[in-house]
C-alpha cells in the first residue's frame, strides 16, 4: 500500500510525529520534496530528533529511508545530520538511500540565495539554504544529480570549485544512490509511506506564490518524486494543527493581531513550541483557517485529515476559528489566489466553548471532552473531511487513531 503524507497548512504541522507514528507499519518511508529548509521533530521519551532532509522513518528501526527524486539535497548538511542522528543511537548505515535523479545544493547556491532575496521585488523571508536556487538550475537544466557523481561527461563540465566541494562525498554517497524507479518495482508490494515537505499552501503552483517555496508540497509530487505512477497513490493524509502558524513573509488572513491577541499568541507560541526547527525563528500564529482547509483537501484528494496541537488549546475558555473571509465587504469563502485580495481579507469567526482539561493522557477518542468533540465535528463537516487521527501531545504514545490508515478505504 503507498500512503501520502502532506501537510495541509503552511508546513510545520506536525508531519514528522505522524511519519514516525506510522513507520511502524510501514518497510519504506520515501521524503519526495524539498531541501534542508524543512524541519520535522520527533519525540521519543527523552530523546528529541530534529530532522531536516532525512525521512522521519529512520528513527524507527530496520525501516528504509529514501530521500526521493524530487529533493534537493546538501551533502555536507545531510552527513553532518546523519552524524547527528547516529550520536543519538540510531543506526542508519545501509538504512538510508538517494535517488540518482535527485538533485544537489552547492555551496555557491546559499550565496546566490541570499544575494537574490535582497533584489526581490517581493522578498519572501528565505531559510538563504540554497533550495530555491538549487530548483532553478533544475528547471534551467544546469543542476547536478545524485547519480551525475559518476558520470564523466557531467562531471568533467563542472566549475572547479564545485567538484573541489563534491569530490570527498563521491565515495560517501556511492553506496547511498539508487535507481529509485527500479528500486520500488521491486517493493511495489511493500507498505511504503511517502513523506512530504512543507506544506499545500506553500507549494509552487497551488500555494500563495510568490510567498511559496520553490518545490512541489501537494500530494501529487509524491509520484512525481518518489518514483512511481499517479494512479499507484492508495491514500493521502493532510496534517494540520488546531490553529495555523507561517514562517516568513507572505498573507495570512486568519492571523492574530498582536494589540488584540498578545496573550493568546505568548499561549501559542509558547505551548506548542512555534519557532522554526532550521531557522529558530518565532511563528507566526492564528486562528485555523478552514477556508484554506478546505481548499487543500479540494486540491490535493485528501481523504483523510490528522488534527495535531489539540492539546495547545487546553486552558482556552473559548475557541475559535475561521470560516470565511471579509474581502472588500463581501464573505468570500473560497480561497483566493490574489496576494492583494488574501493580505485584504478580515477573518470571519465562529466560536466555540473550551474543554479547558488536560487532553495529553486520553488514548480514546471517545473520552475526549465533548466541547474538543464538537470542534473536530465541525472541522468535518466544513471541509467534508474526516478527522481519523488527533494528536494530543509530541510523544508518539500521545496520538489517538480513530481509524488505521493502512486499511484501505
Amino acid at each position: 500500500m503507498n500512503l501520502v503524507v502532506i501537510g495541509a497548512q503552511w508546513g510545520d504541522e506536525g508531519k514528522g510525529k505522524l511519519v514516525d507514528y506510522m513507520a511502524g507499519n510501514a518497510q519504506v518511508v520515501v521524503r519526495f520534496s524539498g531541501g534542508a529548509n524543512a524541519g520535522h521533530t520527533i519525540v521519543i521519551g527523552d530523546t528529541t530528533y530534529k530532522l531536516h532532509l532525512i525521512p522521519s522513518g529512520v528513527i524507527s528501526k530496520d525501516k528504509i529511508a529514501v530521500l526521493g527524486s524530487g529533493m534537493v539535497i546538501d551533502p555536507e548538511a545531510l552527513f553532518s545530520e546523519l552524524e547527528m542522528i547516529e550520536s543519538q543511537g540510531v543506526d542508519w548505515e545501509g538504512r538510508v538511500l538517494i535517488s540518482d535523479r535527485a538533485h544537489l545544493v552547492l555551496p555557491r547556491y546559499k550565496t546566490m540565495d541570499l544575494e537574490m532575496e535582497k533584489d526581490r521585488r517581493l522578498p519572501i523571508g528565505t531559510t538563504g539554504r540554497g533550495i530555491g536556487v538549487a530548483y532553478a538550475e533544475k528547471a534551467q537544466r544546469e543542476g547536478v544529480r545524485a547519480g551525475d557523481l559518476w558520470d564523466s561527461r557531467v562531471w568533467n563540465s563542472l566549475l572547479p570549485g564545485d567538484r573541489e566541494f563534491l569530490e570527498p562525498f563521491r565515495k560517501r554517497l556511492e553506496g547511498m544512490v539508487i535507481n529509485l524507479a527500479a528500486f520500488m518495482a521491486k517493493h511495489k508490494k511493500s507498505n511504503i509511506l511517502f513523506e512530504g515537505a512543507q506544506g499545500i499552501l506553500l507549494d509552487l503552483d497551488t500555494g500563495t506564490y510568490p510567498f511559496v517555496s520553490s518545490g512541489y508540497s501537494n500530494a501529487a509530487g509524491a509520484a512525481l518524486g518518489g518514483g512511481i505512477g499517479p494512479r499507484n497513490l492508495d491514500k493521502i493524509l493532510g496534517v494540520f494543527k488546531a490553529y495555523s502558524t507561517r514562517v516568513g513573509n507572505g498573507p495570512f488572513p486568519s492571523e492574530f493581531a498582536p494589540e488584540e491577541h498578545g496573550g493568546l499568541i505568548d499561549l501559542v507560541r509558547e505551548t506548542g513550541r512555534e519557532y522554526g526547527v532550521t531557522t529558530g525563528r518565532p511563528r507566526r500564529c492564528g486562528y485555523l483557517d478552514l477556508v484554506a482547509l478546505k481548499y487543500a483537501c479540494r486540491t490535493n484528494s485528501i481523504d483523510a485529515l490528522v488534527l495535531t496541537h489539540l492539546d495547545v488549546y487546553d486552558t482556552l475558555k473559548t475557541v475559535t476559528l475561521c470560516t470565511a473571509y471579509e474581502i472588500d465587504g463581501k464573505k468570500v469563502t473560497d480561497f483566493p489566489s490574489r496576494i492583494e485580495d488574501l493580505e485584504k481579507a478580515v477573518p470571519v469567526t465562529k466560536d466555540f466553548p473550551g474543554w479547558q482539561q488536560n487532553l495529553g493522557d486520553i488514548k480514546e477518542y471517545q473520552d475526549l471532552p465533548w466541547e474538543a468533540r464538537e470542534y473536530i465535528r465541525f472541522i468535518e463537516e466544513y471541509t467534508e473531511t474526516p478527522v481519523t487521527i488527533v494528536s494530543v501531545g509530541y510523544e508518539r504514545t500521545q496520538t489517538i487513531l480513530r481509524e488505521d490508515p493502512w486499511i484501505r478505504s
